[in-house]
């Protein structure tokens, strides 16, 4: 059953595309606005809440939203890894609600365990984010809600612990994580402690003491007192706190106790008065712990503040939706940390990694990554996304902006033999020929927009587009035979050069003047004298530019990594990598550029063999690149042949 509603009928006149239908959480959105489920924005609710590290001292857009209806998301990520591409469908996902309807964006750290966690990954999640487009900070952008820290909460989460003990819904246990383990029962026998009716008294003493370091790790932590006999196992008593004597990266060595994630996330939700909290799938049984954990909190509070205990908190819905997994991928944190500890990628920003640093760095477009996110959609239903749309989304997207430009991978030389000299300097002619920067560039004005290239008598192409004895149906370079040379000339081979071992180091060709540009002269009547098949690819000799290509192609072999053998490892691509040294056009040596401020690179698509970026890795007189993706998909192509 479809979950979206029918989209309405497009203005044929207009000439723009139908909008496409809205996904269930939209309709969810939708609903609560209508219903004024959360209300409206005031001059209290609109302000940044407590612990906001960027805020808009204007308060112009909070200004702005004044009495429409509240829509509040965030995103919260654990900075133990680099962000990957699974993360990229939640952040569009929930910076693109809040700009729909017109609400904010936090932007929040669940740094809730130092024994993982890094100021590397803090500072790179930054940075993936704000190059997504998903721009957090309200003095930049309307929609931003600003950047959190659940390690600015730590002292309030450690109060409503404090609440719960009093209340008798949570105890200090002394099981280890081993004996809690052995004690959690199955569906038909509950789990046990002999701590769980601990006086309220006896655990605000153990407690006060785990927070001040007198106890060595794994020795006590708090759980709730929920249900040990609860088959959803998420209630059986769950830990909230556990004991870690570690640095943290924000609150340094001020706390030797560190909220679980399932505790600290609904009440970070709560603090910052989110409205919706989207998740992912695997978190839907975990939502009525987080709804308890709030009740709990809130038995005895009144919305007004009248009650025993204060004021309730805000109470955010959580609402799951599918994770975004690719084939041929591995997203798991823990497996990608150990690929870059095993050294089997350069690192978090490899550009075969799947993490957003590496697609960056790959040449993907933040346009590309939005775009896919659309396309693919939110629901409920669990499936695999063909890597191929992945591929393909970047490869749209570069065909539109990417400028065009010559390169030889593999070299192999090929002479003109009756290219004239130039007579004023008695050595072989430079001529400059016309070249189409790109004619889907409409800021180029189409096709129009053209730059020079020069040609002369040695020139260097493909040692794939050349074959002695070619089969049938090869319309390439072989003797005897015609080619285009783009943007150029028709030139014929007439021969070949060998080395001692036999092997070819040098193509001899004749070209005609009369197809300057690559056109054939016309005949009486209007059509071309002849027909010629091939196009190929060149650089001349002369004025080529050296460089550095990484030939980069997936990074596993195998639709679900591990699935046949147990371990992802046993599916690595050998193939993932080639390094070549290339020739290339000259131009790029004046505008390819790697800005480290974006840290990303210009990107280009080399003529026939794909799309391509300047790496990082690029210097004063060494350039480097790496290939995007390349024109056409071949792993397409190999699936069809092996099936």
């Amino acid at each position: 059953m479809s979950n979206a509603t029918p989209a309405p009928s497009p203005d044929p006149s207009s000439g723009e595309p139908a909008p496409r239908a809205l996904h269930f959480i939209e309709q969810i959105v939708e609903a609560d606005n209508a219903a004024r489920k959360w209300g409206a924005w005031d001059a209290q609710n609109a302000r940044p809440t407590a612990g906001c590290r960027t805020v808009d001292p204007t308060g112009a857009a909070d200004a702005a939203r004044l009495g429409t209806q509240r829509v509040h998301t965030r995103f919260p990520p654990e900075p133990n890894g680099y962000l990957h591409i699974g993360h990229a469908k939640s952040i569009c996902l929930n910076f693109g609600l809040a700009q729909r309807y017109g609400g904010k964006f936090n932007m929040r750290f669940d740094d809730t365990n130092p024994a993982k966690e890094e100021q590397e990954y803090v500072d790179s999640i930054i940075r993936d984010v704000r190059w997504l487009g998903a721009d957090f900070d309200p003095r930049t952008n309307p929609t931003g809600g600003g950047l959190y820290y659940a390690s600015d909460y730590f002292d309030r989460m450690y109060d409503f612990a404090i609440e719960l003990i009093r209340k008798q819904k949570a105890y200090v246990c002394e099981l280890s994580a081993d004996e809690v383990s052995k004690r959690r029962g199955t569906p038909q026998i509950p789990a046990t402690s002999p701590f769980r009716d601990r006086p309220a008294e006896e655990s605000l003493k153990l407690f006060a003491e785990m927070k001040a370091g007198k106890h060595p790790n794994g020795s006590m932590t708090l759980r709730a007192r929920i249900d040990l006999a609860s088959p959803n196992f998420n209630l059986r008593d769950p830990v909230m706190y556990r004991i870690v004597h570690e640095h943290h990266h924000n609150t340094g060595d001020a706390w030797s106790i560190y909220p679980m994630y399932d505790w600290a996330h609904g009440i970070e939700d709560s603090l910052e008065e989110i409205t919706h909290s989207i998740c992912t799938l695997e978190f839907e049984n975990h939502r009525p712990l987080y709804d308890w954990f709030i009740d709990a909190i809130n038995e005895g509070r009144t919305a007004d503040g009248s009650g025993s205990r204060g004021k309730a908190i805000h109470h955010p819905q959580q609402i799951e939706f599918a994770k975004f997994r690719p084939t041929y991928t591995v997203l798991s944190k823990r497996n990608l940390l150990k690929m870059v500890q095993d050294n089997v990628v350069s690192g978090w920003d490899d550009p075969r990694m799947p993490t957003i640093s590496g697609l960056r760095r790959r040449g993907f477009t933040p346009e590309a990554i939005r775009q896919l996110m659309e396309d693919v959609g939110v629901s409920k239903v669990e499936s695999m996304i063909d890597l191929g749309r992945v591929e393909g989304a970047v490869r749209d997207h570069l065909n539109k902006v990417a400028p065009r430009a010559m390169a030889v991978l593999r070299p192999l030389k090929l002479v003109i033999e009756n290219w004239p000299d130039d007579p004023a300097t008695g050595k072989p002619k430079v001529d400059e020929l016309d070249f189409v920067i790109n004619p889907e560039l409409l800021e180029h004005g189409g096709g129009s927009a053209k730059r020079k290239v020069p040609f002369s008598k040695v020139l260097y192409i493909e040692r794939d587009d050349f074959m002695e004895n070619p089969p049938k149906k090869f319309f390439r370079l072989a003797p005897g035979n015609e080619v285009r040379l783009r943007w150029a000339y028709i030139v014929k081979c007439t021969g070949v050069e060998k080395d001692a071992a036999g092997n070819i180091t040098e193509v001899r060709c004749t070209y005609d003047p009369a197809t300057r540009g690559g056109d054939i002269p016309l005949g009486p009547d209007g059509k071309p004298i002849r027909k010629v098949q091939g196009t190929i690819h060149w650089v001349s000799a002369q004025h080529a530019i050296p460089a550095e290509v990484r030939l980069f192609d997936r990074l596993f072999k195998a639709e679900e990594p591990g699935k046949a053998s147990g371990n992802y490892m046993d599916d690595l691509n050998p193939q993932s990598l080639e390094v070549v040294q290339a020739l290339l056009d000259p131009h790029l040596a004046e505008v390819a550029r790697y800005h480290p401020d974006r840290r990303e690179g210009d990107r280009f698509q080399f003529e026939r063999l794909g799309y391509f970026c300047i790496d990082k890795d690029s210097a004063p007189g060494k350039l480097v690149f790496n290939r995007t993706v390349t024109l056409k998909d071949t792993w397409a192509k190999e699936s069809a042949r092996a099936s």
